[in-house]
């Protein structure tokens, strides 16, 4: 049989989506997943524009479109979103993906050769590990404290490896729900401008703010143009759209703009064009501010129930806004991936062990991801009984 490529020898297949084959049964209750609410997809108003754009404008979003994106929808984004990121970018500095997962693999695509070093947080959102390992890059992590990534580190680590890239959730990140302060923020700007590499700040979670105060975003800092800002919709509109997009230099974004011609040629137009309308029609604020009420409402359930039937022996974030709490156990002999088992076969409860979110996945077995998104109130209660019921023995 002819041989697949040397690089396929480096991608394994997601773990936490193996993991999840165990739990097909419906009566598992999941906290698992990254998935948004089933009630929180503004569907009607979807179904409206979707109607709307088809009637007035069949041919141009059922026909190829430009792989830069649809003109309507970037014009929204430079207009009505950026301004309160902090940022601006001209038509040209903005392209259109398929979600931020394909910006990262974009990225990757232009900038990294076999064995280029990338930066990426400890722990990290799965995906990106996956990416960067098809590019058979030297993914190096970057320690974290309570607030998030460590400046101080992050800039021994530059100095040793001479990275190209720094990938970073800043913004109740996935999976630790961490929210870097400002002043990191700014560091790291000023450190991509310093040492000549290029940040990645992925922003899928940073409208889902249920509390505290908002932080300035990294590339609002940006003073050379070494910041790369992500933004997707698939947690604040709809992940089916499939609509996400990358904002920078505009001889970067042209890059990418090539590598993407390779991969899909565009996005689809017409999800574009639903998106872009949403936006237009200023329909975003107030769906936002529905959601985050209703998802403010299940973190705390979660947490109180935490607060009431987890063990002593472990410790969790408590994020003021996104969808995970991240929880490790005091003796680093656990093992978190027996005890998912376990919860799943004798519980029905569903929880991603910690270890898939390093490069060393050894030394993290205590770890674990709670997703609170996708249950009601009463079930995360329920949910959080019984696993409280596994972890208490585990920590005896």
């Amino acid at each position: 049989m002819t041989e697949f490529a040397d690089r396929m020898n480096r991608i394994k297949g997601s773990a936490v989506r193996e993991l999840f084959k165990l739990v097909a049964d419906p009566s598992i209750i999941s906290f698992g997943g990254g998935n948004p609410a089933r009630n929180s997809f503004p569907t009607e108003d979807i179904k409206r524009i979707a109607d709307k754009v088809l009637t007035e404008n069949s041919y141009a979003v059922l026909q190829y479109g430009g792989t830069e994106g649809y003109a309507p929808l970037k014009k929204a984004i430079i207009e009505k979103l950026l301004p309160e990121k902090g940022f601006t970018v001209e038509m040209d500095g903005l392209l259109i993906t398929t979600g931020s997962t394909q910006a990262m693999d974009l990225i990757a695509k232009v900038f990294l050769n076999k064995g280029d070093t990338i930066l990426v947080e400890a722990p990290t959102f799965l995906g990106a590990i996956q990416t960067y390992n098809a590019y058979e890059a030297n993914i190096v992590p970057v320690p974290m404290d309570t607030e998030g990534v460590l400046t101080d580190d992050l800039e021994k680590l530059v100095k040793k490896h001479s990275p190209k890239l720094f990938y970073c959730i800043p913004t109740f990140q996935n999976p630790s729900g961490k929210t870097l302060g400002a002043e990191r923020r700014k560091r790291i700007a000023e450190l991509a401008k310093k040492y000549d590499f290029i940040v990645m700040e992925d922003d899928p979670y940073g409208d889902l703010r249920y509390e505290g105060e908002a932080q300035p975003t990294i590339k609002s800092f940006d003073t050379d143009n070494r910041v790369l800002y992500l933004g997707s919709f698939s947690k604040i509109v709809s992940p089916g759209l499939r609509v996400g997009y990358v904002a920078g230099e505009s001889g970067i974004i042209r890059k990418l703009t090539l590598g993407k011609q390779g991969s899909d040629l565009h996005c689809s137009i017409l999800s574009q064009a639903i998106v872009g309308e949403y936006l237009k029609e200023d329909l975003l604020p107030s769906h936002l501010v529905e959601i985050n009420a209703d998802y403010k409402t299940r973190r705390d359930a979660m947490l109180s129930a935490m607060d009431e039937f987890f063990p002593k022996a472990c410790t969790y974030t408590r994020p003021e806004g996104g969808l995970f709490i991240w929880g490790e156990f005091h003796d680093k002999t656990v093992c978190a991936e027996q005890l998912f088992r376990r919860a799943v076969a004798e519980k029905k409860v569903a929880f991603v062990p910690g270890e898939h979110f390093f490069t060393d996945p050894e030394n993290h077995r205590y770890t674990f991801r709670l997703n609170y998104s996708a249950e009601t109130p009463d079930t995360i209660r329920d949910g959080i009984q019984r696993l409280g019921e596994v972890f208490r023995d585990a920590a005896r």
